[in-house]
């Protein structure tokens, strides 16, 4: 089981987010508001603040679904400007599905 979390553009997100649910067994996400820059930073001449909002998208998928997931966001999510976002996979060990006391190395 993988996590992807992704950073993007929060006028890009409902386009995301049609394109990941067109996924045959789309295991779901979590969405989250948040600030941040990366390499490119915008330039404030009063009141310095080099944050710029972004959406912090976060899934837990099954290896069999990351490839996938992962071409879906990076396609849906890009403008071809700076700043568009970024995606990460990070590996994660277990989950449990609180209703049911499951667990299991790949959930989604």
């Amino acid at each position: 089981m993988k996590e992807i979390r992704a950073f993007i553009q929060p006028h890009k997100l409902s386009n995301v987010v049609v394109a990941l649910m067109e996924i045959p067994d789309f295991p779901g996400m979590s969405v989250i508001d948040c600030d941040g820059f990366g390499r490119e930073r915008t330039q404030h001449t009063q009141d310095y603040k080099p944050f710029l909002h972004k959406k912090r998208i976060e899934i837990f998928a099954p290896d069999r679904l990351v490839e996938i997931i992962f071409e879906t966001i990076m396609k849906a999510a890009y403008s071809g400007q700076h700043g568009d976002g970024k995606v990460y996979v990070i590996d994660a060990l277990m989950g449990g599905r609180i209703s049911t006391g499951e667990r299991d190395h790949d959930l989604g």
